[in-house]
């Protein structure tokens, strides 16, 4: 009687574990770290150099996708905004953003900032430390942002 519990318990593991290998549909994926590759910040959509670690590409019926975007001393992305918003987790560094018409705010790991659908805004490193955030949005009709001017150095240089 044990071992037929025994032969049970053990097909019912194999079951499940050979049901996580499944492809399909509803099953989990796993994406390594290091199989997507890092891309540089386009220049038309930062000012100095940023990397984009891509972490979560949208899948349907979900529109969000999300990076992490590690920031050299100096650089910051362009003036611009998300149609249906966006969330910034700071993992690492220092860092300052900056909502058109009001001040440029310090932001540290463990800070989390929600920037409203359309609000014109910009983020990035201080003038001395580099800063790494995650950025979660939504898409809406394939599009997560609206690039738009630069940042001169005045406005970035601006309530330092």
């Amino acid at each position: 009687m044990r071992a037929l519990a025994i032969l049970v318990t053990t097909l019912m593991s194999c079951t499940a574990v050979l049901a996580a290998q499944v492809p399909g549909e509803k099953a989990m994926s796993i994406v390594r770290n290091g199989e997507q590759p890092s891309i540089m910040g386009a220049p038309g959509n930062f000012v100095g150099n940023a990397r984009i670690d891509p972490l979560i590409a949208p899948r349907a019926p979900s529109t969000v996708s999300a990076g992490a975007v590690t920031f050299q001393p100096g650089a910051r992305s362009v003036w611009h905004t998300h149609p249906l918003g966006q969330t910034l987790v700071v993992t690492a560094g220092t860092g300052w953003i900056q909502q058109e018409g009001g001040e440029k705010q310090v932001i540290k790991p463990g800070d989390v900032i929600w920037t409203p659908p359309g609000v014109k805004h910009w983020h990035g490193a201080t003038a001395t430390t580099g800063m790494t955030h995650i950025a979660i949005q939504e898409s809406r009709d394939g599009k997560n942002v609206e690039w738009l001017e630069p940042v001169t150095d005045v406005q970035y240089e601006a309530s330092r």
